[in-house]
């Protein structure tokens, strides 16, 4: 079983709780992962968030999300997606530390620009398609008693 902690001003707790909730129950139901989301300004760092690990070892479990404060609903969603993105690399070992650099698949990532490094590739595609999941998993289309996924029609 997960944990949740979320701190901060300027954002939905309820979205918050909705967005991390699925995302964990779906893709690590079996794991026990703490995550503390603290909601704070950014606009000076020039990021809407980032996702670092709590614990310093080999297989991580506890993270600490950052978001900016006062996006959008539609913003905000898809940049919490994208940190537990990251969330989910470091989990599944794409994503790791050696020797002081942060490596993915084993590459070091220093070597490219931001915008080019992999990890942050992975991140902003999977971002639109956990979006499109999310929102197909909060309003899915009801025919008398039976609903659907919006994507299977």
């Amino acid at each position: 079983m997960s944990v949740i902690y979320h701190h901060g001003y300027g954002y939905s707790k309820r979205l918050c709780e909705d967005i991390s909730t699925w995302f964990l129950n779906t893709y690590f139901p079996r794991y026990k992962i703490d995550v503390e989301i603290w909601h704070r300004g950014l606009k000076r760092e020039h990021v809407y968030g980032f996702c670092d690990i709590a614990n310093n070892n080999r297989r991580p479990r506890q993270f600490l999300i950052e978001l900016d404060t006062y996006m959008d609903k539609e913003l905000y969603t898809k940049t919490l997606l994208h940190e537990f993105v990251h969330l989910k690399q470091w989990v599944n070992g794409t994503l790791k530390l050696r020797r002081g650099k942060l490596c993915y698949c084993d590459q070091d990532v220093d070597q490219y620009d931001y915008d080019d490094q992999p990890h942050e590739i992975e991140a902003r595609t999977e971002e639109s398609i956990l979006y499109q999941k999310y929102n197909d998993f909060k309003n899915p289309i009801k025919f008398n008693n039976f609903s659907l996924p919006r994507r299977l029609l």
